[in-house]
């Protein structure tokens, strides 16, 4: 099974996260990629420069007619920017996707620090997409800001991502990377229980990308049909060995090698 992700969300011109990460983390998991594009972005590995909106009208249009005629096996979301834009997503998908599952990325602030979900947005996408998603994946200043408090412990992360469940999604992926200490630790809660996920922590400035490209990895693995557990540990190596064999590209927060060999 190819499996088919609609990927929504915003293009990074720098080619390590966003769109192109996503296309390319999809693509190289034996999947097909199609796109709505919600913003253009200028950004290096420095950072953002720059954001240029999509209008959310034109952002449902790029929905409608790739799913009436392509269609998707999984949907994806990743910057969704504006609270115009995430009600135009929620929209398109109860008209053209109402069955498909959703793998929702709360992208809120980019790897230099800019900006990338207005604040007035949150609470459209807590209402409208949190309750719609098979699986939500926040790292963990995405989930303070969901949750309106810090986590600081893999103890309150635990509690974070029951919290999380709470708000209506099937499923929550928790990453633990902003969590200081040589083990990273990812928390996947659902109506099963908890979760970890384990592996050291590499030391590498080339991270740039890396919760794009996992959310992708796991949504072209719904997408084939596996078990949400098997997609999330396919997904985790996947982005592991992106990291340990980055190119070493720019002079920031670098991008990962997405076209590895990936072992199946």
């Amino acid at each position: 099974m190819i499996g088919r992700v609609l990927i929504i969300a915003g293009s990074d011109s720098g080619g390590g996260a966003g769109i192109q990460a996503d296309i390319k983390a999809v693509t190289c998991l034996g999947g097909y990629a199609a796109t709505a594009i919600t913003a253009l972005t200028a950004q290096n590995t420095h950072g953002v420069s720059g954001i240029h909106e999509v209008p959310a009208s034109f952002v449902r249009q790029q929905m409608e007619v790739v799913l009436s005629d392509i269609g998707a096996d999984c949907i994806k979301t990743g910057m969704l920017a504006s609270a115009a834009i995430v009600e135009a997503v929620a929209s398109g998908l109860a008209e053209f996707a109402p069955r498909v599952p959703l793998v929702l990325d709360p992208v809120m602030v980019a790897k230099g620090g800019a900006a990338l979900l207005v604040d007035s947005a949150a609470g459209a996408l807590m209402a409208l997409l949190v309750p719609r998603a098979r699986l939500l994946t926040p790292n963990i200043p995405e989930a303070e800001v969901l949750l309106g408090r810090a986590i600081a412990t893999v103890g309150e992360m635990e509690q974070a991502a029951r919290d999380l469940l709470a708000l209506g999604p099937q499923a929550v992926l928790l990453k633990g990377g902003h969590m200081e200490g040589e083990n990273l630790v990812d928390l996947l809660a659902d109506a099963d229980g908890v979760r970890h996920f384990a592996s050291r922590r590499i030391a590498t400035r080339s991270t740039h990308g890396t919760g794009c490209t996992l959310a992708s990895a796991i949504a072209a693995g719904l997408a084939q049909g596996m078990a949400l557990d098997a997609a999330v540990v396919r997904a985790r190596d996947y982005v592991r060995r992106a990291i340990e064999t980055a190119p070493g590209l720019g002079h920031g927060h670098g991008p990962l090698n997405h076209g590895h060999t990936v072992r199946v």
